[in-house]
């Protein structure tokens, strides 16, 4: 299988093509980074261009198909993985497999202790490689993975060079550029693609006369029609191509990680790594993992919302609330919601509850909370459970560190909200009550000036956003 022909001209022109995008994002500075990332030189760049397409020695891949419609803090569940090799530019396919085969064929001698919540909410005395992805911080999830990869002897565990997590978001992209692909007498499009594939390796298999083993390796003849497919108008549609490549890479679709330092380095810079950012102000990241509820995230629209405040005594309080609507009803595909959510905030912060209203008109009721550190974040995690047509509200409140306090009383108080891995359009709402009359804000407020105390801003988290408020 070839990404192009063998022709050494033609290479050359794509992956110089690749190579001058690549440099082209290189002086992107990290969301939330206090300072500009360093500067890629271009022969920095080139070098590792034609290193990860195999010019120099064959590299070796570990891909993850994350999927979105069952999230997990890594960006999605982990049903479905390939080992790729790429060697002067031409990849070849050596293993695709689901990754209950290879997990049900581990060695029984490994320690591998899962997760609380993994442990107690799918009853699983081990951490296997399909849940490995645990950290809502892909470098931390991948090399989880990688590890679990290595312990459950996976095919050239050995030979890793990197590890590329994506989700079914970025095939519905390609498949709008390249148009339907048909596999197995099958037409997949853009639009039918993620649902139609789920039913197959869940349910079509057996009308088909296909083991459970076998159930999913379509994907391998899927991925080779995928890349043909694309390969074919490469040239003609390559703007298409390179938006949506920054466009997946900025949403958190398409992850990197690699146990190569110099690669990592390069991941890191440019902001592909999925990493949680390192800030000295104020930071929410909330994370859902699906915990046996099928595919039903395809069904679940969300909206972030977050308010500061001060006591009575002038202590001020953050408010993080996610409203989970259920559109889905039972079927083969979505059951209720059941989800473990963390939210993520400075160190320092300070619980004071968690409540979760089981549906819209329902009463508020206590949760029992966890709570944890992760990256120097301080995190508070629950486990809900949402009903078909419902509208769930799961809220954590608690004191803001006092570094926060601090920035605000200063009248600088920064903000940084970074979206999970994987998902797609979650509503964000700020309701951000302060001592003094705002004197500045960035994004300005839509509706209202700068002549309150209140800063109200609601977007759509495609992206990590930062907000900057000054007062007087």
């Amino acid at each position: 299988m070839y990404f192009w022909y063998k022709s050494g001209g033609l290479q050359q022109t794509v992956i110089g093509q690749i190579g001058k995008n690549f440099l082209s994002l290189a002086t992107t500075p990290q969301v939330g980074a206090d300072t500009i990332t360093p500067v890629i030189s271009d022969e920095m760049g080139a070098n590792f261009v034609q290193k990860l397409f195999g010019m120099e020695e064959p590299q070796t891949f570990l891909i993850l198909f994350l999927n979105n419609t069952e999230l997990r803090p890594g960006g999605g569940f982990i049903g479905t993985y390939a080992v790729v090799t790429m060697d002067k530019a031409n990849p070849e396919i050596i293993k695709v497999e689901g990754t209950e085969i290879i997990d049900n064929n581990a060695p029984k001698d490994f320690v591998s202790v899962p997760p609380a919540p993994i442990g107690k909410y799918l009853d699983l005395e081990r951490w296997y490689f399909r849940d490995s992805n645990w950290s809502p911080d892909f470098k931390i999830s991948a090399a989880q993975s990688l590890d679990l990869y290595v312990k459950e002897d996976g095919v050239k565990a050995s030979d890793i060079d990197a590890v590329v997590g994506f989700t079914p978001t970025v095939i519905e992209g390609l498949l709008r550029i390249s148009g339907p692909i048909t596999v197995g007498g099958m037409q997949f499009t853009a639009d039918n693609f993620t649902e139609k594939l789920e039913y197959e390796v869940e349910y079509g298999f057996v009308d088909k006369g296909v083991s459970f083993d076998d159930r999913k390796s379509m994907l391998k003849d899927l991925a080779k029609q995928v890349i043909t497919n694309s390969m074919k108008n490469i040239f003609k549609s390559w703007s298409d191509y390179k938006i949506l490549l920054e466009k997946m890479l900025a949403q958190k679709q398409i992850m990197m990680y690699s146990p190569n330092e110099d690669y990592q380095q390069i991941f890191e810079a440019k902001n592909w790594a999925g990493e949680m950012a390192s800030v000295n102000y104020d930071y929410l990241l909330w994370a859902d993992a699906n915990l046996g509820a099928l595919k039903t995230d395809a069904s679940i629209n969300r909206v972030l919302n977050y308010d500061i405040y001060a006591n009575d005594a002038g202590r001020y309080i953050a408010r993080a609330k996610m409203i989970y609507n259920h559109t889905g009803s039972f079927n083969w595909r979505t059951t209720r919601y059941l989800d473990y959510a963390r939210v993520y905030a400075p160190d320092g912060s300070e619980l004071i509850g968690a409540t979760f209203k089981a549906n819209a008109g329902g009463t508020a009721k206590s949760l029992k909370t966890d709570t944890g550190v992760e990256n120097g974040k301080r995190w508070y995690g629950a486990f809900i459970s949402v009903e078909p047509q419902n509208v769930g509200e799961l809220t954590f409140e608690y004191y803001i560190a006092p570094t926060v306090a601090e920035r605000i009383i200063a009248n600088d108080y920064r903000l940084l909200v970074q979206k999970q891995l994987g998902t797609n359009d979650v509503g964000l709402t700020l309701g951000l009550e302060f001592a003094n009359t705002l004197a500045y804000a960035s994004p300005g407020e839509v509706a209202n000036g700068l002549d309150d105390k209140r800063y109200d801003y609601s977007t759509t988290l495609k992206t990590d956003v930062e907000f900057e408020i000054r007062t007087k």
